[in-house]
């Protein structure tokens, strides 16, 4: 979820897309497909009541939810492809940017649609991590191709390195800390 509300899931048309325009990097010319490993976490579901209203909603009867299913259940079947989940904790609720700025500025009271549940991934970068140490040291691969902005991936793909690995960072450009980048042996950003 984005700090001002939902993001569109992808859908696993979207991600074979990806996958499919990362493959055909020069970098990757000659190489052997593994597999496509997805780390996600399952979408948050149960009832939350809101703090200001009272009103209940139904965290798995949102469009996120039904989408996130949906993109998970397809991938799952998809070729060469494996799905990591996560764990997801609903922790309160958070105020949202917009809202944040309007309301210091203005000095008006909170209002019901100001405040967005609190959702959080857990694991995900750890399976990440381990996957990757284990695929190094087992010499299942060559080169790895990591599509991430996550900084705390640097200690993995620095293990990769020194195990011999190639580690190729996808960016997809946004933002990235200079330290992943230095980290990694090529970066791309796919066309």
């Amino acid at each position: 979820m984005g700090e001002d509300g939902p993001r569109r899931t992808p859908i696993a048309q979207d991600v074979q897309a990806l996958c499919e325009r990362i493959a055909g990097a020069p970098e990757l010319a000659g190489g052997r497909l593994l597999r496509i490993y997805w780390y996600d976490a399952p979408p948050a579901d149960g009832v939350r009541v809101h703090p200001i209203d009272g009103s209940r909603l139904d965290l798995s009867s949102t469009a996120r939810y039904r989408d996130s299913r949906a993109a998970h259940e397809s991938l799952e079947t998809c070729s060469d492809f494996a799905l990591r989940m996560g764990e997801v904790l609903v922790r309160g609720w958070q105020l949202r940017a917009h809202a944040l700025h309007d309301v210091v500025r203005t000095r008006r009271a909170l209002q019901a649609d100001d405040l967005t549940p609190l959702i959080v991934q857990k694991g995900v970068d750890l399976r990440i991590g381990l996957d990757i140490a284990r695929l190094s040291l087992r010499g299942l691969v060559e080169t790895l191709v990591v599509v991430t902005g996550d900084s705390d991936l640097v200690p993995a793909f620095r293990f990769a390195r020194r195990e011999g690995v190639r580690v190729l960072l996808v960016h997809l450009g946004a933002p990235v800390r200079r330290d992943l980048k230095v980290h990694a042996d090529v970066v791309l950003t796919p066309a």
